[in-house]
């Protein structure tokens, strides 16, 4: 199995992008915006040692991560969010959570641009079928 099949579920991935039709991409691109926002804000908290402020960014990268089938990246915000939901409660700061929140930055990249390369139409419309190319060679009647 190749990083790239382990970091998504393509069948999930497929449905949503049945599902969500002619705005997948427009909600692949919010996707992105927010969670380039929801990295930097578990950082910032992660940083400021603020428990309580890991949670919601946290939840939100969970989520929509699983809406893309990305398992690995939901799965590792869960437990950011877990870890720091158990820190506001028992009052301390959230430094057991550190080795989770240095994973998660490379983590979202390396699983954006798979997301992204597989929604771009122009890799769907090639991808495999030889465009481009004629039976009698490229450039050939």
């Amino acid at each position: 199995m190749n990083e790239q099949d382990s970091l998504v579920d393509w069948t999930a991935f497929q449905q949503a992008r049945s599902e969500l039709g002619a705005s997948f991409v427009r909600i692949l691109g919010y996707f992105h915006e927010d969670g380039v926002k929801s990295v930097a804000a578990i950082e910032d908290a992660m940083r400021r040692a603020d428990s309580a402020a890991l949670v919601l960014p946290a939840h939100t990268l969970k989520g929509e991560s699983h809406q893309f089938g990305a398992g690995p990246l939901a799965l590792l915000s869960e437990r950011i969010e877990v870890t720091a939901r158990a820190c506001v409660e028992s009052r301390d700061d959230p430094s057991e959570a550190l080795e989770l929140v240095v994973q998660l930055r490379p983590l979202f990249e390396r699983t954006l641009e798979m997301l992204e390369r597989e929604a771009n139409p122009l890799v769907q419309r090639h991808a495999g079928n030889g465009f481009g190319r004629r039976a009698g060679g490229f450039g050939q009647a």
